[in-house]
């Protein structure tokens, strides 16, 4: 008996995850002259350090004979990495799915970043982009009694104004060193978690951080 085929599948889907939105979101996020989050990552810690958590967590989609054929990662991208030696907790929003919005329960792998370094007391470093959301009537949730896209169905209900991690949030900057990095248009959750830290670096002429989105929304 061997685990090699279960492994080889592991390894296809994490090279699916690691594509993050795809060749041509991946461009329009280059061309906007941002780097992606993952780039970002790897330019900001120790050469090889990262550890990622979570890679998989998504929604993958299959084929007829039940095969994965692709999989949409969940965008924020996190996990234990070292800084001139120093072990920190880095995680960041993936612009290039959903421009990075962590409404609905997206926002659960960014909530765990957060937990994790407050568990583990180590610094925290957020690379924010995008990130609006507040929640949404017409957010879909899973119907217990459907299955895939056909069992969803909208929540009818906003998680405003209790925010889920929020309390984790506070209660870290008594705790650990906290840095956030405001990386292109900010506004709403985003736009706090920019600011709920004790060092926040923005960059000229890209970075924007709105209490709200715009009167359209």
């Amino acid at each position: 008996m061997t685990w090699e085929p279960e492994i080889e599948e592991i390894q296809r889907r994490v090279a699916f995850a690691r594509e993050m939105g795809g060749p041509e979101n991946v461009e329009r996020q280059h061309a906007n002259g941002k780097l992606t989050i993952r780039e970002r990552i790897d330019g900001l810690v120790d050469a090889g350090s990262f550890d990622e958590t979570g890679v998989l967590a998504g929604r993958a989609e299959y084929d007829e004979a039940g095969n994965v054929v692709s999989v949409r990662p969940a965008n924020f991208v996190m996990g234990f990495a070292r800084i001139d030696g120093r072990r920190v907790v880095v995680g960041g929003d993936d612009f290039t799915v959903r421009g990075g919005a962590a409404d609905a329960s997206i926002g659960g792998k960014q909530i765990y970043a957060e937990k994790m370094a407050r568990e583990t007391r180590m610094p925290i470093v957020r690379f924010v982009d995008g990130t609006g959301g507040g929640g949404s009537v017409r957010t879909l949730i899973e119907d217990p009694h459907g299955g895939g896209n056909t069992g969803r169905k909208a929540a009818g209900y906003t998680y405003v104004p209790a925010n889920p991690g929020w309390d984790t949030i506070v209660a870290m900057l008594n705790e650990v060193p906290v840095v956030s990095a405001a990386l292109g248009s900010v506004a709403g959750l985003g736009a706090a978690r920019a600011v709920t830290c004790h060092w926040n670096i923005m960059v000229k002429d890209t970075s924007q951080i709105f209490v709200a989105g715009p009167p359209v929304v």
